[in-house]
């Protein structure tokens, strides 16, 4: 089949209805098949406002006002906080144990963790002397730059 003829037949099916044309000739087969167009984007659609009262209060309970941040945990003693972001890992290797524990004494210079940034896998160090009170996040956690990890008293 000629090069002339084959485009005929494609312009044809993209201009038509038909989704699939298999045409059988001595000097071969041709089978031409329109893919589906892709799915239109859902646009955002912004709850009505009719439904916010007067007070500037949700719908549901009108006894109880929607809390605009979560209430915050007291905690004492440093926070040791990511420096960029990645996965966090709390061992060097999956068969290890972590580098600290709950109650785990460190002195500043000790690893924590390891944290992966494309590829690279980067120690973090503890900026402070202490005990670990609190471990704020999961192995093989994706974390945020200035993210709470660990506590240290």
């Amino acid at each position: 089949m000629d090069l002339r003829k084959l485009k005929t037949l494609v312009d044809l099916v993209a201009e038509s209805g038909i989704s699939e044309l298999e045409i059988t000739e001595a000097e071969g087969r041709v089978r031409i098949v329109k893919a589906p167009p892709p799915p239109a984007p859902q646009a955002y659609q912004p709850a009505p406002m009719a439904h916010i009262m007067a007070s500037g209060q949700p719908p549901g309970n009108p006894g109880i006002a929607a809390a605009t941040e979560p209430a915050k945990p007291v905690t004492r003693g440093s926070i040791v906080k990511s420096p960029m972001v990645g996965t966090l890992y709390r061992a060097p290797n999956p068969q290890s144990d972590p580098f600290v524990e709950i109650g785990s004494q460190v002195k500043v210079g000790d690893t924590l963790c390891i944290i992966e940034a494309m590829k690279l896998m980067n120690e973090i160090e503890s900026e402070f002397a202490g005990t670990v009170t609190e471990i704020l996040v999961e192995n093989g956690q994706p974390i945020e730059y200035g993210q709470p990890l660990f506590v240290i008293e």
